[in-house]
C-alpha cells in the first residue's frame, strides 16, 4: 500500500527529506483549488490545500507589518515631540540673548 504523507502524519519529520512548499502551475496564486472527488471527512481534513497551509504564515506576516507601521506611527510622533520642545528652547534662549543685548545697550 503506497500512502502518501499528510499534514498530520507526514512520511518523514527530516525537513531535508520533505518536498520544497513550491506552487504548482495548474493552481492559481491565491485561491483555493476544489476538490473533485469524493473523500471521507478524515481524508479531506488531511489533504488539506496550500493555501491551507499557509494562513497561519499569512497571518503572523500581517501581524508583523501592522506592528511595522505602529512603530513608524511612534517614532513620527516621537520625533514632532522632541522638534517642538527644541523649538521651544530656542525661542527662550533668543528671548535671553535679546534680553542681554537690550541691558548692554541701556548701560
Amino acid at each position: 500500500m503506497n500512502i502518501r504523507g499528510t499534514i498530520d502524519r507526514p512520511l518523514t519529520h527530516d525537513p531535508k527529506k520533505q518536498a520544497p512548499m513550491t506552487s504548482s502551475p495548474s493552481e492559481p496564486n491565491g485561491s483555493a483549488t476544489a476538490v473533485l472527488t469524493t473523500r471521507g471527512a478524515h481524508e479531506t481534513r488531511q489533504n488539506r490545500t496550500r493555501e491551507m497551509q499557509l494562513i497561519p504564515e499569512a497571518l503572523a506576516r500581517a501581524h508583523m507589518d501592522e506592528r511595522l507601521r505602529e512603530a513608524a506611527v511612534s517614532r513620527q510622533a516621537a520625533h514632532v515631540l522632541m522638534a517642538r520642545r527644541m523649538q521651544r528652547r530656542a525661542e527662550r534662549v533668543s528671548r535671553r540673548a535679546r534680553r542681554a543685548l537690550a541691558m548692554a545697550v541701556m548701560q
